[in-house]
This record gives C-alpha cells, sequence and structure tokens, in this order.
C-alpha cells in the first residue's frame, strides 16, 4: 500500500513536471490572470470584492428595511397607542419586551440589572434571576444602547428595539450572501440565496410572527459564525485572511453562546459535522481542532459571564469537545497511511462516543443542575420507545413547532424551485465528497488547490462541511417542524451556490464524460446562464405578490385583550396576582406590571409544573382542589380563556382539557380524539 502510494505521488511530481515544462500558450489557458500586470489582476480583485460586499450590504439594508415596512402595514404600528403596540408582542414575546422595558424605567443601568437579576415582582412566591434563567442579554444590550446613544429624545424605545431587531436580520441576511459568495465565487449566487430565502420567508424565519424571540436575536451571529467558517475551512486562503476569519468565528461563537439558551445544542450539531469532516481526512486537522479549542474557550466564558450556567456543563457540546481532544491526544500516530490505522478509523469512532458519553454522565452526577427530565421523557415518547400520560410531555407534543414538517412545507419550497435544486446540488457534491473518501482510503492524497478543469468539488473542505451540516440539520427537521427555521435558509445557501458554481457543473460533466462541446465553457455558461432564469422566473412571479403585500394595510385589532388590560390597569389593586395561561400571563406583565402565577417559558421545571398546575382549571377537578391551587400560588383573580375552552386544535386529542383529564386518570388512557364541525 506504501509503494502504491509513493509511486501515486511520483506520477503526481512527474505530472507537476511536465506542467512546469507546458508551452506559455497551454499555461495561459489554464491560468488566464497570467502575461497580465500585476496592477491590473489587483485591480480586478478589488473591484470584484467591492461590489460584491456592496451587493452584500444593500441586500441587507433592503431586508431590514422590507421587514419594517412589513410590520407597519400588518400592524398600522405607527398609529396605536402604546399599549396596542405591546398587544402585537404576543407569548413569550411579550415577557422579554417587559423586561426591556423595566431596565428603562429603572433610576441607574446597575439597578436596574440587580432587580432583573434578584427579581420578586413577576412571579409569585419566587424570586428568580431573569437574566440567566431568561437569557435576557439582548434587552440589556439594548437598553444601553438606547441610553447611552442619546436616544430618549429622537425615538421611542419601542421602535428602537424592534430596529435592533430588524437590523439583525439584514445581518442575517448579508452573512447568508456572504457564504454563498465566497463558496461560489460569485455574488451572483449570493442574489439568488436572498431572492429565496424572502420567497420562502415563511419557513425559513419567524420574525412575522415573534419578535422578540431569542433566535431572531441569535442566528444572525451563528450565520456570521458560518460564514467566517467557510472561508476559515479553504485550503487556498492567505494567513492574513485566515487569522481574521478565525477571530472573527471565535467572536461570533461566544456571541452567539449568549444570545440564546439552546445555542450550545446548535453547535454541538456543527461539532458533529466537523468530526465527520476530520475523520474522513477531508479538513486539515489543525483548523479544526483550533475550532474545538474556540467551543471550549465559549464555553468557559460563558459559563462565568452566566452566572455560573450548569446547563453549559452538562451540554453535549463540552463532553463531545473534550472527548475528541482527549481521543486526539491517546492516538497522536494514528493517521499513518497504514492499514491499521485506518482500521483505527472505526476505533476512533467508538473512542470518541464511549468517552463523551461517559464524561457527560459523570458531568451531570457531579455538577448540580435542574435537569429537565421532561426532555427526556420528550424524545422517548417522540420515537416511539415509550408512552406517558404526563401532562408537560403530551402538551408539547401538541405544539405545532414539534409536528413533523406538513406536506404544504415541502410543496411551498417545490413551487418556489428551491428544493428540486437543492436536492440537485446535495446529490452532486455527496457524490464528489464519497468519491473523494474512496480516494482516501486507497492512500491518495488531496490536492491543494482544486481548478474548475478538475471537476473535484468534493474535495474543498468548505463544501464537505456544508454538505453534512445541511444533511445534519435537515434530519432533525424531518422530526421537528421547529428545526426548518434553522435548516431552510442554509438550503438557500447551498441550492444558490450549487447553480452558480462552475466547479458543480463541471463535476457532472466529467462524470457525464461530455465531448460534444467543451465542458468549461460550458460549465461557466449555465454557472450564469441557470440562476438568471430562476431569477428572472422568480421575479415574474414572487415580485407582484411582494409589493401587493407591502401595498395592503392588514387589519390587528385584538378588543378583547386591550379592554381587559385596560380593566386590569384601573380596578386591579396593587398586591393583585393573576393566573391564568402562560401566554396571557405574559401579556399581563408587559402591559400591566403586575405579578402573575407562570410564565410562558418551557427551559424551568418548576414554571412547567405552575403551568399544569393552573391550566388545571380546564379540568374536571373539583372546585376545592382548584382553589386549593391558586391560593398556594397566592392567586387573587383568575382569568378564563373562551379559547381553552372551546378549543378545536387542528392535531386530534390535543386540547389542554383533554390532556389534563388523562393525566388525572379522568378519561382513558387513550388520546381522545376532537374534530371540528364543517362551516
Amino acid at each position: 500500500m506504501e509503494e502504491g502510494a509513493a509511486d501515486l505521488r511520483q506520477r503526481k511530481k512527474q505530472n507537476c513536471t511536465e506542467t512546469d515544462n507546458m508551452a506559455p500558450d497551454e499555461r495561459n489557458k489554464e491560468n488566464p490572470n497570467l502575461g497580465k500586470s500585476p496592477k491590473y489582476v489587483l485591480f480586478q480583485r478589488f473591484a470584484k470584492l467591492f461590489f460584491g460586499c456592496v451587493a452584500a450590504v444593500t441586500s441587507g439594508m433592503m431586508y431590514a428595511v422590507y421587514l419594517s415596512t412589513y410590520h407597519e402595514r400588518k400592524f398600522w404600528f405607527s398609529s396605536r397607542q402604546e399599549l396596542e403596540r405591546e398587544i402585537t408582542f404576543q407569548g413569550d414575546s411579550a415577557i422579554y419586551y417587559s423586561f426591556y422595558k423595566e431596565l428603562l424605567k429603572a433610576p441607574s443601568f446597575e439597578r436596574g440589572v440587580y432587580e432583573l437579576t434578584h427579581n420578586n415582582k413577576t412571579v409569585s412566591l419566587r424570586t428568580i434571576n431573569a437574566v440567566q434563567q431568561m437569557t435576557l442579554y439582548p434587552e440589556l444590550i439594548a437598553s444601553v444602547l438606547y441610553q447611552a446613544s442619546g436616544s430618549e429624545e429622537v425615538i421611542e424605545p419601542v421602535y428602537f428595539y424592534i430596529g435592533i431587531v430588524f437590523g439583525l436580520q439584514g445581518i442575517y441576511m448579508a452573512a447568508l450572501f456572504v457564504t454563498s459568495w465566497v463558496m461560489s465565487g460569485t455574488w451572483l449566487a449570493g442574489m439568488l440565496t436572498v431572492a429565496w430565502f424572502i420567497i420562502n420567508r415563511t419557513d425559513t424565519t419567524r420574525i412575522d410572527y415573534s419578535i422578540s424571540l431569542r433566535e431572531n436575536w441569535a442566528l444572525p451571529y451563528f450565520a456570521c459564525q458560518v460564514a467566517a467558517l467557510t472561508g476559515y475551512l479553504k485550503n487556498n486562503i492567505n494567513f492574513s485572511a485566515e487569522r481574521f476569519c478565525y477571530l472573527f468565528v471565535s467572536a461570533s461563537t461566544y456571541t452567539f453562546m449568549m444570545m440564546w439558551e439552546y445555542s450550545h445544542y446548535l453547535l454541538f450539531i456543527q461539532a458533529v459535522s466537523l468530526l465527520l469532516l476530520d475523520s474522513f481526512a477531508l479538513v486539515q486537522t489543525d483548523k479544526v481542532h483550533e475550532v474545538y479549542k474556540i467551543y471550549l474557550f465559549s464555553l468557559f466564558l460563558g459559563y462565568l459571564l452566566q452566572f455560573e450556567n450548569p446547563a453549559l456543563l452538562v451540554s453535549p457540546l463540552l463532553s463531545l469537545v473534550a472527548a475528541l481532544m482527549l481521543s486526539k491526544c491517546l492516538q497522536m500516530n494514528m493517521k499513518k497511511g497504514t492499514f491499521i490505522s485506518r482500521m483505527l478509523k472505526i476505533m476512533y469512532f467508538y473512542l470518541v462516543f464511549t468517552i463523551s458519553v461517559t464524561m457527560n454522565f459523570l458531568l451531570k452526577t457531579l455538577v448540580p443542575h435542574k435537569e429537565n427530565e421532561h426532555v427526556l421523557k420528550f424524545l422517548e415518547v417522540k420515537f416511539g420507545l415509550n408512552t406517558t400520560k404526563n401532562f408537560t410531555v403530551n402538551w408539547l407534543l401538541c405544539q405545532e413547532s414539534l409536528q413533523t414538517p406538513s406536506q404544504d412545507f415541502f410543496l411551498r419550497l417545490t413551487q418556489s424551485s428551491l428544493l428540486p435544486f437543492y436536492i440537485l446540488v446535495l446529490i452532486i457534491c455527496l457524490s464528489s465528497i464519497t468519491q473523494v473518501i474512496f480516494r482516501r482510503i486507497s492512500g491518495e492524497p488531496l490536492k491543494e488547490k482544486i481548478t474548475v478543469d478538475d471537476g473535484r468539488i468534493g474535495e474543498r473542505p468548505e463544501i464537505a462541511y456544508h454538505v453534512i451540516h445541511t444533511m445534519l440539520m435537515g434530519s432533525l427537521a424531518m422530526m421537528s417542524e421547529g428545526i426548518k427555521y434553522l435548516w431552510t435558509p442554509y438550503m438557500c445557501m447551498l441550492a444558490a451556490f450549487g447553480v452558480c458554481s462552475p466547479e458543480l457543473w463541471m463535476t457532472l460533466f466529467k462524470w457525464l464524460r461530455l465531448r460534444a462541446v467543451h465542458p468549461i465553457l460550458l460549465a461557466l455558461i449555465l454557472s450564469m446562464a441557470v440562476p438568471s432564469i430562476i431569477g428572472f422566473s422568480l421575479w415574474k412571479e414572487y415580485f407582484p405578490r411582494i409589493m401587493t403585500e407591502l401595498s395592503e394595510l392588514q387589519e390587528f385589532y385584538d378588543s378583547d385583550t386591550i379592554e381587559l388590560m385596560m380593566w386590569v390597569k384601573r380596578q386591579a389593586p396593587v398586591a393583585a396576582v393573576f393566573a391564568g395561561s402562560p401566554q396571557l400571563m405574559g401579556m399581563i406583565k408587559l402591559c400591566t406590571g403586575w405579578m402573575v402565577t407562570s410564565l410562558p417559558l418551557y427551559n424551568d421545571v418548576d414554571l412547567l409544573q405552575r403551568n399544569e398546575n393552573i391550566y388545571q382549571i380546564y379540568s374536571k377537578r373539583s372546585a376545592e382542589d382548584i382553589y386549593k391551587i391558586l391560593t398556594s400560588y397566592k392567586a387573587t383573580y383568575l382569568i378564563i380563556e373562551d379559547s381553552i375552552c372551546n378549543e378545536a386544535g387542528p392535531v386530534k386529542g390535543c386540547r389542554v382539557k383533554d390532556l389534563l383529564d388523562i393525566a388525572n386518570g379522568h378519561l382513558s388512557g387513550h388520546v381522545y380524539s376532537y374534530r371540528v364541525a364543517a362551516p
């Protein structure tokens, strides 16, 4: 095997010698920049970089303006009173914005932070660290910027708040643009990414439904991290650009971790992608190890600045990265090109898996933390490994975001042409990566520089990373519809890169052995013609719809909720405590500031138990039991909603009162089905 590899390297040296001895005309065909002055080449690169950056920034700004305009048309925001504006923050968005208001009302920023970290005015009979528990770092940053910039006399707090979120979405769009541009080499791919993202906005973002969601603050930073990581993984990158990408990956990774309590799970998936990339020798091992160090540093710093958050210590990301680093130390001489070293690859996976699982178990045993047991029960029931009557687990299973994707999701992606081109690009890239893996197994080294004529797009490490990452995300999205908001944006990016990349078309032509037309010329033509045709068809079909959407004034006025909030403000005493559904309690807290018994948060065991207990008002339990539950939380007012009493959800057996009766044993173990009568 070693002799064969040596012969292969010798043949490559001979080929390199033959290339050096080529005639000047042939070398000019290989590299069109040969024969041109350095100033001309430098100017050409600068112009390409300049116009690409202008296009990326313009796309991000236009998307932010589009979101702001759509939000104004949807809610008539500028013509509403303060209470009517706050009503638009529904669900868990309301509680986040309420703490932003409290920070601005505090006599000083330091006092406001102290009141949030020792908060006893939100949930009855409980003092909470709202900054840690609800990840309020976005609100802290927004309040600091609002006060430090002197915006009090220029713009209202609510406009400043949503303006930051819309601005971050513009950065999100620009980052996706840059990622596709870096991968394909043309900013035409970035324009197509933007078009697909906006057209499929229903499946790419939840900004329309809930502005203050943590993911709307965090995902732009993750997109920036992915863009920088894409550049960092490239083979033919100079030292300065590599250092810049490394620092950008470090900063964006840490910021992303601080903005979202579930960020380490998404980084765990990314770490698994890098593990597979490194295991198949598709990337430089040193670069992957540097990214692992970034994970460790971000986890350590996040743990300290998040009030020693134990969730980061028991996270699967920490266990996996620590296991990877330890396994590499134990097997430093594994990659030697021998048969034994290749067989040890399998043992390497086993070693990493064993160490990571053991370490995670030990950390959960030694580190005091409140592990959400309902998450494990949820996964067991979700995958059909168990059944339960537990209300919390069944209620989570009934949430729309945790259902499997509907057929309408795939139909929408197909109608916009995104899904067909994504599948085409994925198949070509995955097949090329498979060929590269077999070449590596046979001992053939990777080429340091890949040209269009090679037709080996799978040898580019950044392409292999994105293919593996999007496949992992897609697998999770098939089980939970909420994951589609993480997966679909990268579908747009990968599909746009593929149709705009001459290397991808050249890879396909190499397999087809095309001889009638020069393959490089045809690949260059298709890389410009196909996206142009796609862009024109999308513009013709969807641009009128978008303009109509922006020109129409929609009606949003919840008179019942506004009347309720006005009554609470005028009639309820200051010491009142309200009980009701978590979503409505978040609205009560935002609009009135009164204390509530529960909040729409699902990462705290105590709050989930409170939600279940308060929901008992809709069950078949006796009035005495309900009275005892309410008085145990010092509730003085109870709000009952007709929408829950007369609930007729789209999913069978998911009415709150039925789930409660099953959990209480008032109904049989099977899920009670309920159908909506046709009007």
